[in-house]
């Protein structure tokens, strides 16, 4: 079933609306009861007679949500791009060892310092510092599976490989945090469990411009995907280059899953699952379409798991990581299912 623009420009405004929605309601709700009307008067420039309001809103709540909806931005963009090469439903970020990639590199780094502390009171240089650490990591990993795609065309071999490199280095993690101290272990244990809230506003100075790069890589490279989905014979009778155009998807992809699991920690299921939603809801597997749609539901569903795992009310905040498995999981069994079932009937 193909559906009209206008029926696409439809969804588009409704997701849209959604996304603002969840936003404004992202930064209303949280551990600390704040009237409606303080936070309209803090969000609308206005005085408030607490200031610890205007603390809360500021320097917390709203660089929190603002992070959520980037991170959700990155993390499917980056799960659709490697779909789309691979061509396998099962691909992503964190199935492909990229975000395991991205782990070892920050590891590396901050238990080979001493503490978050330490890199994060160097400001600005130590931000600069997580984020490429943890691109070089993921970079390594996705420069192995290319290595291997050229060799290998089996891609349910590739996948696997791709997960015998996570669990490399998460092995390698392992051995790290064996060796560290307590403080550093605590430390980086809390960082594996994902988490929004833990983004300031320079670190977001840093996470935002690396994202926005990422996200112009891909835009530049959507004759590309689309072409890949018909095999990569189709994309070099294009005319296109294939190896220098798959470098570049690489490239953004290290980028915007680097750039996320940097500061908020390794967030499964994203990649994996919001694609598959957009196919759903579009229709269409055309990345002129598919590529905004799969950025707006990203930003939605960790929107969503960010209200989920505030607990509003509660001083308790549940760890990102587990509500965006029990959202992503489903959906994964759900593919694995179908595609299962359109074996048998081929």
């Amino acid at each position: 079933m193909i559906i009209s623009k206008k029926h696409i420009f439809t969804l588009w405004i409704a997701l849209s609306l959604v996304l603002i929605l969840l936003f404004i309601l992202d930064v209303f709700l949280g551990s600390v009861s704040i009237p409606i009307k303080d936070v309209l008067k803090i969000l609308t420039g206005g005085q408030t007679d607490h200031p610890e309001y205007l603390t809360i809103i500021l320097k917390f709540r709203i660089p929190k949500a603002v992070t959520a909806i980037f991170a959700g931005f990155a993390l499917a963009v980056s799960g659709l791009q490697m779909q789309t090469i691979f061509r396998n439903p099962l691909a992503g970020p964190f199935v492909l060892g990229i975000s395991a990639g991205a782990s070892l590199g920050v590891a590396i780094l901050v238990m080979g310092i001493s503490t978050f502390s330490v890199v994060s009171q160097i400001g600005v240089i130590g931000n600069w510092m997580i984020v490429i650490a943890a691109w070089l990591g993921s970079g390594l990993i996705l420069s192995l599976i290319l290595a291997i795609s050229l060799r290998v065309k089996d891609i349910m071999t590739i996948l696997i490989l791709g997960i015998m490199f996570g669990s490399a280095t998460s092995a390698i993690v392992s051995i790290l945090q064996y060796f560290s101290n307590e403080s550093m272990l605590k430390a980086f244990i809390v960082w594996t469990m994902g988490s929004l809230g833990g983004v300031s506003i320079a670190q977001l100075k840093v996470l935002i411009p690396s994202i926005l790069i990422g996200l112009s890589i891909t835009f530049l490279s959507i004759k590309l995907l689309n072409a890949m989905l018909v095999g990569e014979n189709y994309a070099k009778s294009m005319g296109l280059n294939v190896r220098l155009s798959r470098f570049l998807i690489f490239f953004s992809t290290s980028l915007l899953a680097g750039s996320v699991t940097a500061f908020c920690g390794p967030i499964g299921f994203v990649g994996i699952a919001v694609p598959h939603i957009a196919r759903i809801i579009f229709k269409t597997a055309n990345h002129n379409t598919l590529l905004p749609g799969s950025m707006m539901i990203g930003g939605i569903v960790l929107l969503i798991s960010d209200i989920i795992s505030q607990i509003p009310g509660k001083e308790t905040t549940l760890p990102i990581n587990s509500i965006t498995a029990l959202v992503g999981i489903p959906i994964v069994i759900w593919i694995i299912i179908k595609n299962e079932k359109l074996s048998r009937v081929s």
